[in-house]
């Protein structure tokens, strides 16, 4: 893999920018007093420096001519030349600097020598290339090559890399091959920096140069290789240094499992992890801790706490804040904050102190989740426990505020920040600046912008983006763009993100020509458009209708070389729609597979929509299987296409039957935070429905059917009162949803008036309706109500099905009251509905309660006759019954039969056998008998 070069490798500093002149100084005049430097080098070389300062202040200043001239006769006496040094009245030339660093290297005096450099490179201003002097000197002294070696890592350490990539060359030139600990601190440096390629070339040029890495050089190379070539090579390049012999350090496999963490890989970090003993290394705390931040990464919180036991387990190692920290960090990013609190008590209880990270990190969760009281606790814990709150500590708070637009709660955070000794940045500006806008007050949010300016904090691109997207959003694309052309007038604004803000609100408004007129601006403008930048362009085109436009873009897009994206295919696929092309959808699709792109849940929603509008039913639900089938979840727009499809073809029961079986609680935004807040819903409702009505509706719908089914009946309840004071008008399923979840929830009263409203308004309730508020009459106790609603249901013109009666039979069954529930069954046949086979599980598990087992078992035998096959649960209903009366034969053939049925796995777990009362032998016959209460 790395192999050594043997062509002629470019000179590394032409890899980066600005490198000094390298051109040779010319050489300082020599000429002197004879005398002078006579008495003056004999002084020096008896050390007598007091005598060698009287003689310079007698007889006239340390010239440079001199002291280059003096220093040379001193050169192999490192303490005469340092004092002579000194005893200049001004800084020493470049040339007198190379002189000593010669003395000095020779020497080997290392530490003077890096002190000398040190103050040189630290110089304001900053002094010329040092190296061509140390050339000169070099050739004059024929001494010390150590030198340049010194000043390459000396250059690195200070950051000057341009400056150490020259020395680096042109050490090369000379014959001079530099350490090892020099490349490493250059190599360090370069990865530190980000300049990944530099990196590899200066790797490759040290093999060239006979310098062989050490375990410094090859844990360095693994961080780069994994930022650069990707974790496979970096673990391949690891294996190749080992085969070598080369020592491969923790740090090493410490880049290699962060790199692995980086990308999603975090079992792959495991497994190195725990083949760390078999090479004879130990794992440490921060070995752990990258596995830690890997799980959190993948938001596998119960693995990272996990990683916290197994060091608890270690006798070798301690736990501490830092781990702690990171897996409270992680529960705080996905708002699971009683899981970091817990930890963060857990901390403290095994002596740890909680520091400001973790406080922070906890602030931070409680602020995104809009739980500004405990988040305002958390800072007053902070002051308690004697820790002093931090800028993020304070801006968290003003961020937390601004979302949930509580903008003077965030003014008092800003006037406790600054009363504590705090400058309000930048991000405190923005936070403010995004609330307003959120808010829809842009003349206040205006009004912050010139308060910033005339305070002299200078606007950033996020501060530009916000502003201009708040004006976009309202409505406001002129009062935008004239803005814009102001702060542009202003030196500011130049920068690709706003570009791609203000050619956004363009697209979204169908001024495309002008968007392409600020793409060609861009360029003028030395701010290269990216990859976002093309495709706004063209989905703007694509919203149109204007493929000819979207194609021509994406040709563009490809020339510069950006390769079009998963997302541009699907703006494609939704643009050929809206143009009436679907018949090239195919072909679309045919060629993001060539490109090896795969459609995802984007891509579907895209297509469903797309047909559905089409009135193709057939292909939009062919294709929620497809997705289903490769793992793919339907969101809320794909739900609210395939239910406004069925609505339109007048198929109310399917769409009601869809979105009973699709409507997940996990594709509604903000519907898992603790407080609803309907605002916000509302936007993001609105954002996704586009302003269509219909839509919108069945998004609403959907968010009261969630609500429900999670049990919050009065956020639902909420939900529609405010809904109902906007206009919105409630259909069956609206209704259906929320007498649902009051009935099972035990508000009747609140259930039977919501029907009363549904007739109010003209709706007539259907058996879904009156089964939910059968049901929850019958969980409530009511019997008798549920039987007398029962009885007026053919008056109402409605006929009960399989579920109304199972409802009914069940209670009566439950009460006691065997021969109510066998009437019930026997007039639901004459009814001509078909007993289920829930139907006779019910009616089996009433009898085995009361001990009616030959009733029970003629039952079963009764509706496997009648072609009703019997399931797990009517097997292990009757398994119970005889269990209480302790008959193991009928026990046995029971589980015979649930065998030959294939309910029952032949090889049962220990878990299933745990929980069966009868034990197994070999050949899957009872043995012996458990007896449960």
């Amino acid at each position: 893999m790395h192999q050594r070069c043997c062509r002629r490798l470019p000179p590394l500093y032409f890899l980066r920018r600005g490198i000094h002149s390298t051109s040779t100084p010319t050489p300082a005049d020599a000429a002197t007093d004879a005398t002078l430097l006579g008495r003056l080098t004999r002084l020096l070389l008896l050390h007598r420096y007091s005598a060698a300062a009287s003689l310079l202040s007698s007889s006239g200043p340390l010239t440079p001519a001199l002291l280059h001239a003096a220093l040379r006769r001193v050169r192999l006496d490192p303490d005469a030349a340092l004092h002579l040094f000194r005893l200049a009245p001004s800084r020493p030339s470049l040339l007198a600097h190379a002189q000593l660093l010669h003395i000095l290297a020779r020497a080997r005096r290392s530490a003077d020598a890096r002190t000398l450099l040190a103050s040189l490179l630290s110089a304001r201003p900053p002094a010329p290339p040092l190296f061509p002097h140390l050339v000169e000197v070099y050739k004059d002294f024929t001494f010390s090559a150590a030198s340049f070696d010194l000043l390459l890592r000396a250059l690195a350490n200070a950051g000057h890399l341009d400056g150490a990539l020259q020395v680096f060359d042109e050490m090369r030139k000379l014959g001079c091959r530099p350490t090892v600990r020099s490349c490493n601190s250059m190599l360090n440096r370069l990865t530190q920096a980000g300049d990944l390629g530099t990196v590899v070339a200066v790797f490759e040029q040290m093999q060239h140069a006979g310098t062989l890495p050490d375990e410094f050089t090859v844990a360095v190379m693994a961080k780069a290789y994994c930022r650069d070539k990707g974790v496979a090579h970096a673990a391949e390049f690891l294996e190749e240094m080992k085969n070598m012999g080369v020592e491969v350090n923790l740090v090493a496999y410490h880049a290699l499992m962060n790199g692995y963490s980086e990308v999603g890989r975090t079992e792959n970090a495991r497994r190195v992890l725990e083949s760390l003993p078999s090479i004879g290394l130990s794992p440490n705390v921060v070995t752990y801790t990258l596995l830690v931040k890997g799980y959190c990464k993948e938001e596998k919180m119960e693995e990272a706490e996990g990683v916290i036991r197994e060091i608890m387990k270690n006798k070798q190692l301690a736990v501490d804040e830092v781990v702690y920290g990171a897996v409270i960090n992680g529960y705080c990013q996905r708002g699971r904050m009683e899981d970091a609190t817990r930890l963060q008590y857990e901390m403290i209880n095994i002596g740890l102190q909680v520091n400001l990270i973790v406080y922070n990190s906890i602030i931070n969760g409680y602020c995104k989740l809009g739980r500004m009281v405990e988040a305002h606790k958390i800072l007053h814990e902070i002051e308690d426990a004697g820790v002093r709150p931090d800028t993020y500590s304070y801006n968290s708070l003003v961020d937390g505020y601004c979302r949930k637009g509580l903008m003077t709660k965030a003014f008092e955070i800003c006037d406790m920040m600054v009363r504590n000794g705090f400058t309000v940045t930048i991000l405190t500006y923005n936070a403010l600046l995004k609330g307003f806008c959120s808010l829809g007050s842009i003349d206040h949010a205006l009004r912050l912008w010139f308060l910033m300016l005339k305070r002299g904090v200078a606007p950033n691109e996020i501060s530009c983006s916000t502003l201009f997207d708040g004006f976009i959003k309202a409505g406001k694309t002129e009062k935008a763009l004239n803005l814009w052309k102001e702060t542009l007038a202003r030196g500011l604004a130049k920068n690709i993100t706003t570009f791609n803000t203000v050619i956004n609100g363009l697209c979204k408004i169908g001024r495309m020509p002008e968007a392409e007129e600020l793409l060609g601006r861009m360029k003028e403008w030395r701010c290269p458009p990216d990859s976002i930048t093309y495709r706004t362009i063209a989905s703007g085109y694509c919203r149109t209708g204007d493929m000819v436009g979207a194609i021509r873009i994406m040709n563009e897009m490809e020339g510069v070389g950006f390769a079009p994206s998963i997302e541009m295919f699907n703006s494609l696929i939704t643009g050929l729609f809206i143009a009436k092309q679907c018949g090239k959808v195919d072909d679309i699709l045919s060629e993001m597979s060539t490109r090896g792109l795969s459609p995802n849940t984007v891509t579907y929603g895209a297509l469903i929509a797309g047909w559905c509008k089409e009135g193709d039913l057939e292909k939009a639900y062919n294709l929620y299987f497809e997705m289903s089938g490769k793992g793919l979840t339907p969101n809320l727009f794909i739900c609210s296409s395939l239910v406004s499809c069925f609505y339109r073809k007048g198929k109310v029961d399917e769409a009601n039957l869809v979105l009973q079986k699709l409507v997940d609680t996990d594709m509604i935004p903000d519907i898992s935070a603790t407080r609803l807040e309907i605002g916000k819903l509302a936007n993001a409702l609105d954002t996704v429905a586009g302003g269509n009505l219909h839509s919108a509706k069945i998004m609403w719908n959907i968010v009261i059917f969630g609500l429900c089914k999670l049990g919050r009946i009065e956020d639902a309840k909420n939900v529609f009162a405010d809904l109902k004071g906007k206009g919105f008008v409630a259909d069956n399923f609206t209704y259906s949803s929320l007498i649902h979840g009051c009935s099972t929830s035990g508000f009747l009263d609140v259930a039977f008036g919501l029907r009363d409203e549904m007739l109010s308004v003209g709706l007539t309730p259907n058996i879904i309706t009156y089964n939910s508020l059968i049901y929850g009459l019958c969980k409530s106790g009511e019997i008798s109500r549920a039987v007398s609603l029962f009885k007026k249901l053919q008056s109402k013109g409605i006929s009960p099905n399989a579920i109304t009666y199972n409802t009914l039979i069940d209670k009566y069954c439950k009460d006691g009251h065997i021969t109510e529930a066998f009437k019930l069954k026997q007039r639901m046949i004459e009814d001509g509905i078909k007993p289920t086979v829930f139907t006779y599980s019910i009616l089996i598990h009433g009898l085995c309660i009361h001990g009616y087992m030959e009733e029970a078992i003629k039952l079963l035998d009764q509706m496997i006759e009648n072609n009703v096959h019997p399931n797990y649960v009517t097997y292990w209903t009757l398994i119970q019954g005889y269990i209480r009366c302790g008959n193991m034969k009928e026990i046995s053939k029971l589980y015979d039969e649930m065998h030959i049925r294939g309910l029952l796995p032949t090889h049962m777990s220990g878990d299933v056998k745990q929980a069966c009362p009868v034990a197994y032998n070999q050949n899957g016959k009872a043995c012996h008998m458990k007896m449960y209460c």
